[in-house]
């Protein structure tokens, strides 16, 4: 099956990271305008080799600055298709149990991993709305379907609240043709993950538990992002795609 796709044009936030980069360099090589929004940089000569992509620098908790940017780019480009939302933090030694953990690293997790969401639907679902098309998909985590007894109670519980937000904005907005999904990616090796870099034994011990015996890679979760931006997804919105080599299978 080829994937086809109607929109022009697509912001991706977090869009110099491992799944976000992946993401930025199919919808390109589909010849689809996008918009990078990461705090770092991308990687050198990748705006130079990659006319169609555009980067903004900015911490997109910025909300002022954030849909300064947006707008000047939906001004450019006449329209926003497509939003595909990476940004997250998971802090493990600061993001414990909700019985411990400071207050302002929990309001900051939330923060960045949920209430950039709202900031997001609030500056581009108006502009979807204006052509009746839009595609969205953000990035939650299989962490949001369970408990753990070494938790990172904020990011579990931002990215379950993800899931819920998006199911609402699917809802709302169907009658607009503007669709709203969520992945939830198991282990993934992202910079996210530079713990496995230090301690490969941890890498290791998990693929044992993972049926198909190996983590995931970014690409991986830029595959299922392409598949629900794409036009053959247009009957799907407001439900979850989990890649996570089966992990969340298990007995």
């Amino acid at each position: 099956m080829k994937l086809t796709y109607k929109g022009t044009a697509a912001i991706v936030t977090g869009g110099c990271g491992g799944m976000g980069l992946e993401t930025t360099k199919k919808l390109i090589n589909n010849n689809i305008n996008t918009l990078m929004l990461d705090i770092k940089k991308p990687p050198k000569n990748f705006l130079n080799k990659n006319r169609k992509a555009t980067f903004k620098q900015i911490d997109i908790t910025n909300f002022k600055k954030l849909k300064k940017i947006i707008n000047n780019y939906y001004t450019k480009h006449k329209s926003i298709d497509y939003l595909v939302n990476t940004t997250g933090v998971l802090w493990f030694d600061r993001d414990i149990s909700s019985v411990k953990i400071d207050f302002s690293i929990w309001d900051k997790v939330y923060e960045i991993n949920l209430k950039t969401m709202v900031y997001l639907s609030k500056i581009i679902i108006p502009k979807m709305e204006k052509k009746k098309f839009g595609s969205m998909v953000h990035i939650s985590s299989v962490d949001a379907l369970s408990g753990d007894n070494k938790p990172q109670d904020a990011y579990g519980s931002s990215k379950a609240a993800m899931i819920r937000l998006s199911k609402s904005l699917a809802i709302q907005y169907a009658n607009k043709n503007i669709r709203s999904n969520v992945i939830l990616p198991g282990p993934v090796e992202t910079a996210m993950q530079k713990r496995w870099k230090k301690k490969p034994f941890m890498k290791r011990n998990l693929e044992k538990n993972i049926p198909l015996k190996k983590v995931g890679k970014p690409e991986d979760i830029a595959n299922g992002i392409m598949f629900l931006l794409s036009d053959q997804s247009k009957y799907i919105t407001g439900t979850e795609i989990t890649i996570d080599g089966g992990i969340t299978s298990k007995p």
